[in-house]
């Protein structure tokens, strides 16, 4: 029971802000820069994802992570999946629950070794995705 709370709660971190529209971009990092590094190899990965809405502490939670060798990658939670590709100088990202898209955005983005972080200024979320060991036994 613990468990399914927490991963509830995860959830409902993850899909908070879901409610906006979507802008055309978003800004780059406070400071102007562009953040990227290398992604790490394709592959389908056990991960854990953390979400950062203003001051408030991360929920973090288990996800599975696909990387593609194109710039692209599908992150899912339960039913909950976002769908990432590297667009010129920064990531979009598009989130769906089930098939029907609930938000999408453009975002500042970096990989450090196996993290990926990206952040929507205009709802003051950020975003973390840790890859933990990569998966061999299907997509």
């Amino acid at each position: 029971m613990r468990a399914r709370r927490h991963r509830l709660a995860a959830l409902l971190a993850l899909a908070a802000g879901a409610a906006a529209a979507a802008p055309e971009r978003g800004a780059l990092g406070t400071a102007g820069e562009l953040l990227k590094g290398q992604p790490p190899p394709a592959g389908h990965y056990d991960a854990t994802m953390c979400v950062t809405v203003g001051d408030a502490q991360a929920s973090c939670g288990a996800v599975t992570a696909d990387i593609g060798d194109a710039g692209q990658a599908l992150v899912r939670v339960s039913d909950i999946a976002y769908r990432l590709q590297v667009h010129a100088d920064q990531l979009g990202v598009t989130l769906f629950h089930g098939t029907m898209q609930i938000d999408g955005f453009f975002a500042p983005y970096r990989w450090s070794g196996n993290s990926l972080q990206f952040s929507d200024p205009e709802k003051a979320t950020r975003y973390e995705v840790k890859l933990g060991t990569r998966r061999f036994d299907g997509p």
